[in-house]
């Protein structure tokens, strides 16, 4: 057997094996309530799912009916998501098939992951590493198989870093690579700062193709981005989304960049700084125009990030979103880096060996069985390494965090998601379909309520998103979470006068809850809270009375 096929072989090997691991993972964050197994994306994608459910029923790409509130910025996820509500698939198991396409899409992004790889190194040891690395980091695992368009964007980024390589290759230019690029915007907005990093880069790098990837690559970018925004503004009347004003806006840039910056050398510490920094300055000391591409890109989204203040779940460690979406790039360039470090130390060992054996004069030594050796043992060395990197960057707030990773305990979103969804089944029990629900945590208690829904943290609510952000004195920065520092009771109680109050935000002072729910009876079920208007005429009260009985026996 061929080299090459002994490489396929073991590389379809990883990719049967993560579709095992993969497997594992979705059961796991299945749980059963009320004696009918679930299977819940992540929250946040449950409120791009609540979209999908009113386009796929004719309401349009809509939060509540008749509401035109644009509280998503992936709308072609929406819409692939919209395409599984046509069939005949119950609520509880909706989630299922859209969770085997992020692992598909990510399956899919190790492939680019191992075509990048062996347009740096053609040998199998830097491609299977950089594949392997990638599949079984598990940040990625999250994204992907609980419903983030993550896995897509991998798929997206993958590809285009791939393209651009090939291109500076081959001096052949392509429009595909932008086009590419173009849709990836359609999945995410966001999906912008790739794209302008990788234009910006070739303009400079490519100079034989400079005015074609100046002509198309800024075309294609107004007409993708300029496109949208049309459309936008003709459906929503906003220029931007509605979370764009939620969580760029009500809050000093200083703080916001403050906080990105301290989520950011966060993640760098959990992660290593050792080894984050190691392939940066080998690939730095070679200047490839490869690598220092994919050095550009990861750098482009670490940027962003901090940008944007980080993300909301920094507190659970490991890469956020955003710098998950290049996190291959940088597997590829660890992988790489390894190598380069593997041959300095071979060749300089063979040399020594060299001047050593060129004083032998019987001529009894053989040359080749010493290189043979050495390259078979640091080959190992650079495995192992890489392998103990793989753990430690698993391990993403301490060695608790493995736990997870290998499958012995559910993510921590899991329990949450199965605790909103029990919320969702009691409101349901307790109003009729007319009642108007006020929520923290949007996306779930909303698709499985079936209810409109108040989305008291303004994801979905164009009064909260526009409002200044609550800055509570003494707060750590990891807990200034971008989109969830905006509430205002007054107007998602006080006015809005939901029939039900599912939530109340916990970080937001005691005192404040306790004033908007005077003209509620509290209902407790386990240790679960929840709250409905005394005079609201889409309140089952016996089902109320019910639910107290039960809980004071």
């Amino acid at each position: 057997m061929t080299q090459t096929r002994i490489r396929n072989l073991i590389f379809v090997l990883i990719l049967v094996a993560y579709a095992a691991y993969a497997a594992v993972y979705i059961f796991e964050s299945s749980f059963v309530v009320d004696g009918t197994r679930y299977y819940v994306l992540f929250d946040d994608a449950m409120i791009s799912m609540v979209y999908a459910r009113n386009v796929a029923h004719g309401l349009g790409p809509v939060w509540n009916p008749g509401e035109r509130v644009e509280g998503f910025t992936n709308p072609l996820w929406v819409a692939f998501m919209a395409l599984f509500h046509f069939l005949p698939i119950s609520a509880p198991l909706i989630s299922l098939p859209i969770q085997i396409a992020g692992g598909l899409f990510f399956i899919g992004s190790l492939y680019f992951t191992k075509k990048i790889a062996e347009e740096l190194s053609p040998g199998a040891l830097v491609p299977l590493l950089a594949v392997f690395v990638t599949a079984f980091y598990g940040q990625l695992s999250t994204w992907s198989l609980l419903g983030m368009e993550v896995s897509v964007l991998l798929l997206i980024t993958t590809a285009a870093v791939w393209l651009a390589i090939r291109q500076m290759k081959t001096g052949k230019f392509s429009p595909w690579l932008y086009i590419l690029l173009g849709v990836g915007t359609l999945v995410r907005l966001d999906m912008a700062v790739p794209y302008l990093a990788i234009l910006s880069f070739l303009f400079v790098a490519d100079p034989a193709n400079r005015k074609r990837h100046l002509l198309w690559g800024v075309s294609l970018f107004v007409a993708f981005l300029g496109g949208q925004t049309l459309l936008r503004w003709l459906y929503y009347g906003e220029w931007l989304p509605n979370t764009y004003y939620l969580k760029v806006t009500g809050a000093p840039l200083l703080l916001v960049l403050k906080r990105g910056v301290f989520v950011f050398v966060k993640f760098v510490w959990n992660f290593n700084p050792a080894l984050f920094a190691l392939p940066f300055l080998v690939i730095l000391a070679r200047r490839e125009k490869a690598t220092l591409l994919m050095a550009w890109v990861f750098a482009a989204f670490c940027a962003y990030s901090v940008y944007v203040g980080g993300d909301a779940w920094e507190s659970k460690g490991g890469a956020n979103r955003f710098i998950s979406t290049g996190i291959p790039l940088f597997f590829v360039l660890f992988a790489y880096s390894l190598e380069l470090i593997r041959q300095a130390l071979v060749g300089s060992q063979q040399s020594a060996l060299s001047t050593q054996q060129s004083a032998v004069s019987n001529g009894t030594e053989h040359r080749g069985q010493p290189s043979a050796l050495a390259h078979r043992l640091s080959a190992l060395g650079v495995i192992i390494f890489a392998l103990i990197g793989l753990v430690n960057f698993n391990a993403l707030l301490d060695t608790s965090s493995l736990k997870y990773w290998l499958l012995l305990e559910r993510h921590p979103f899991v329990p949450g998601s199965e605790r909103y969804v029990n919320i969702a089944n009691l409101v349901d029990q307790v109003s009729t379909p007319d009642a108007k629900v006020a929520v923290v945590t949007a996306g779930i208690i909303a698709y499985y309520s079936e209810r409109d829904t108040i989305d008291m943290l303004g994801k979905s609510d164009k009064v909260i998103a526009r409002e200044p952000m609550h800055l509570i004195p003494g707060l750590p920065l990891i807990d200034l979470r971008p989109g969830h520092m905006k509430w205002n009771y007054a107007y998602s109680i006080g006015e809005l006068k939901p029939d039900v109050i599912a939530q109340m935000y916990s970080e937001s002072p005691r005192e404040e809850r306790d004033k908007w729910v005077v003209g509620y009876t509290p209902i407790v079920v386990g240790t679960i809270t929840f709250y409905v208007r005394d005079d609201s005429p889409y309140v089952l009260w016996d089902e109320v009375e019910k639910l107290k009985s039960e809980s004071n026996q």
